[in-house]
């Protein structure tokens, strides 16, 4: 793997106190500006980050394994992204592509074309967040069919706008008290291997979904069918092997959209561009964001050409979609991760995680699950191995465990009882290694 050069040292450093003077003062503040709707994980404010650690305001370094949930994936100041951006606001920061446009968006443009799986006609059009990929996707699959009904999974997160929230699964904390939602939203269930049980094969589960899709909703109506090709906010669930293809597959023959969202699983996190590859997957749209640009707003839907030809001029677009900054810093984002191999970086990753943790499932009774791919890994906590009950707190007691001791890990999962691991993908090994062991002791000690 490609060497990398860090400008912080790459170490856990803890001062003392936790959280430190200066974090407790920016906490007071924030109380009395923000909002307690806007929550976060951690009680630290970052004043630092590179390679894999964060710098906390009182001088505290804390490896990082969360990636601003997948979006620093070359590291949150990368040289060649810095530098990108630092060219590109000299010049100008916006013009709005939709009134003088500008080279950035359409070389974007064309890399996504080029990336994105299938060798068909495409084009992409640039947008600010992940939730936002996701509505288009859904306006551009309506536009094209003529139909209205969408398709979505059990377990699935697409985002927290009206539209994406009725996309999305889980209640508390994104759907509390915001309703209604948009109509027109049908939910069948996702292969989760884990709690399916050995015995349902990806096809089986696959024409599971299939038969209630075709008796409730019927195939006529269907718009598109949209899915995570790994879940991420409901589990990090792989879904088992034939499950995607089938379900592709079947979409296919009724002339159904298939929209893979990849806001979280692309570039490079899972040891391939994007996770679809894993199962010869070429959706018709694939949705992007997070890991696109380096930690700047962006996101993309891409897709097949045709699909687009039938959105009317002006029917896509935003004011600052495909911002230029944000064009220059995803063209550098993408040539770090071709020059760094960040997809071998990324299995290397995985390689460890699972040294490291495997071995602990048929030791540890709460320990139900090691999952993912590559750098995107997850552990399942149950409150025994044989009734697979949820067990949220020790999620909770392990995250807390580990940030005291200068580990950021997140947790997910509809039940609230998953540990996410999403390294930066140029973290240094020694680190991982060490932050691991940390994440390895929080469990025994739970």
């Amino acid at each position: 793997m490609t060497n990398i050069t860090y400008r912080l040292p790459q170490e856990i450093k803890l001062n003392g106190t936790f959280p430190g003077e200066h974090s407790q003062q920016l906490a007071q503040r924030r109380a009395d500006a923000v909002p307690a709707g806007v929550a976060s994980t951690a009680p630290i404010y970052a004043q630092d980050a590179d390679g894999g650690v964060i710098l906390d305001v009182d001088g505290n370094s804390f490896v990082d394994l969360g990636s601003g949930i997948a979006v620093t994936s070359v590291g949150a100041s990368a040289p060649r992204v810095v530098k990108a951006i630092q060219e590109a606001s000299e010049h100008f920061t916006h013009t709005c592509f939709m009134v003088t446009p500008y080279e950035g968006y359409i070389a974007v443009a064309e890399k996504l074309n080029e990336l994105t799986p299938g060798n068909f006609p495409k084009r992409s059009v640039l947008f600010n967040s992940g939730a936002e990929a996701v509505e288009n996707a859904v306006k551009i699959a309506r536009a094209a069919t003529g139909r209205n009904a969408i398709i979505v999974f059990d377990h699935a997160y697409h985002g927290r706008t009206n539209l994406t929230m009725a996309l999305t699964a889980k209640a508390t904390p994104y759907k509390k008290g915001f309703g209604p939602f948009a109509p027109e939203i049908y939910r069948v269930p996702m292969s989760y291997p884990y709690r399916d049980g050995e015995e349902l094969t990806g096809t089986q589960a696959a024409q599971r979904a299939i038969d209630i899709i075709e008796k409730q909703v019927g195939a006529e109506y269907i718009a598109a069918v949209l899915i995570e090709p790994i879940q991420g906010e409901g589990g990090f669930i792989v879904p088992a092997e034939g499950f995607l293809s089938n379900i592709a597959q079947w979409a296919k023959s009724k002339d159904i959209v298939f929209i893979a969202d990849e806001v979280q699983a692309g570039f490079c996190r899972t040891g391939r561009w994007f996770a679809s590859e894993y199962e010869g997957i070429e959706p018709d749209l694939i949705t992007t964001a997070k890991g696109i640009a380096g930690g700047m707003p962006l996101s993309a839907v891409t897709g097949r050409a045709e699909l687009f030809e039938k959105v009317q001029p002006g029917g896509l677009g935003g004011t600052y979609g495909g911002n230029p900054v944000a064009c220059a810093s995803a063209l550098a984002t993408i040539e770090t991760m071709q020059e760094w191999n960040l997809n071998e970086r990324a299995l290397r990753i995985e390689q460890l995680i699972r040294q490291k943790l495997e071995p602990l499932v048929p030791e540890l009774p709460i320990l139900g699950q090691v999952r993912g791919r590559g750098a995107m890994m997850a552990l399942e906590f149950v409150l025994d191995t044989n009734s697979q009950e949820p067990h949220p707190q020790a999620a909770r007691d392990i995250a807390s465990y580990c940030l005291e001791r200068g580990v950021l890990i997140l947790t997910c999962g509809t039940y609230g009882n998953v540990v996410r691991l999403l390294p930066p993908l140029t973290i240094p090994e020694n680190l991982l290694e060490q932050a691991l062991d940390i994440l390895v002791e929080g469990i025994r000690s739970i």
